[in-house]
């Protein structure tokens, strides 16, 4: 049986470019597969019955909407991503080529052997990172406009107009038995965060345990040397200050409504509960 594969893009992201998507549907059918072209954005999307393969063309944040309905609504399909969007922190983990004819050629020449253990976040999903703290207010502040226009240097630009005047919140984290105080905190499913760095080197997507990563203090020079060590690729579990543990279920609260940043989107504010899912996706 030929693969039936539903393609989904999110036209309103300001990386969608309709000729690599269109390249990526032709490519699937003159491979023999059946494409039916979906958009996930403002609605919840949906799986068509008789799909056997899902591939999502766009970013992180669409990635997580798709990759949740599939979840949730326990499809035994194949799962892929094709390098399309502002951040593509999975395809990086992947390794997915960005040529149409080479992408199509892996996904329907492999057997779905990768497994990717999602979390649950609230009532939604994340696969990548997740955290609360500047790079989370950062992302509240970004402006889309100036995303569309410049891409991820928006993001920069919504950090250096939370250095006026820089917050600081006292977060209670709940990881599984374990309580601790801090004022920021990152959650790892994957390697990468913001492109090929890693607050946290050792997680893996096919394991079902949450890597934590919380200051305890994050004023402007913690945060600074926090992001300084990412950026020279050294484990930040090193610094002062810096608490690194793993857990199956987490919970934070806050004297205020903070902002929570998953896969590159806002998605609530806190207080918020994270747990592992038992039953994990199958990626190509």
């Amino acid at each position: 049986m030929s693969a039936v594969i539903q393609l989904f893009s999110n036209p309103r992201s300001g990386s969608y470019k309709a000729e690599r998507l269109h390249a990526l549907a032709r490519a699937f059918e003159s491979l023999g597969a059946t494409v039916i072209e979906s958009e996930s954005g403002h609605t919840p999307p949906v799986i068509r019955d008789g799909v056997t393969h899902v591939c999502v063309a766009a970013g992180d944040g669409t990635v997580r909407h798709v990759a949740g309905a599939v979840a949730r609504a326990g499809h035994p399909v194949a799962f892929s991503i094709f390098p399309a969007g502002t951040v593509n922190l999975l395809a990086m983990e992947a390794a997915y080529p960005t040529d149409p004819m080479q992408f199509a050629q892996r996904v329907l020449a492999s057997e779905p052997r990768r497994k990717h253990y999602p979390a649950t976040l609230g009532d939604g999903y994340f696969f990548a990172c997740a955290g609360v703290g500047p790079d989370s207010l950062t992302v509240a502040n970004v402006s889309l406009g100036l995303k569309r226009r410049i891409g991820r240097l928006a993001y920069a630009a919504a950090f250096l107009g939370l250095l006026w005047k820089w917050p600081r919140h006292r977060i209670t984290l709940t990881c599984d038995e374990r309580v601790l105080d801090c004022e920021a905190f990152y959650v790892a499913k994957g390697r990468y965060y913001a492109g090929r760095w890693s607050f946290a080197p050792q997680a893996r997507l096919d394991e079902p345990l949450l890597h934590v990563v919380a200051l305890t203090s994050a004023g402007r020079r913690d945060y600074v040397r926090f992001v300084w060590a990412l950026l020279r690729g050294h484990d930040p579990a090193v610094l002062p200050d810096v608490t690194v543990l793993s857990c199956t279920r987490l919970r934070a609260t806050s004297d205020a409504a903070l902002p929570i940043q998953a896969d590159g989107d806002v998605v609530g504010t806190l207080p918020v509960a994270i747990a592992m899912c038992e039953t994990p996706l199958a990626f190509c």
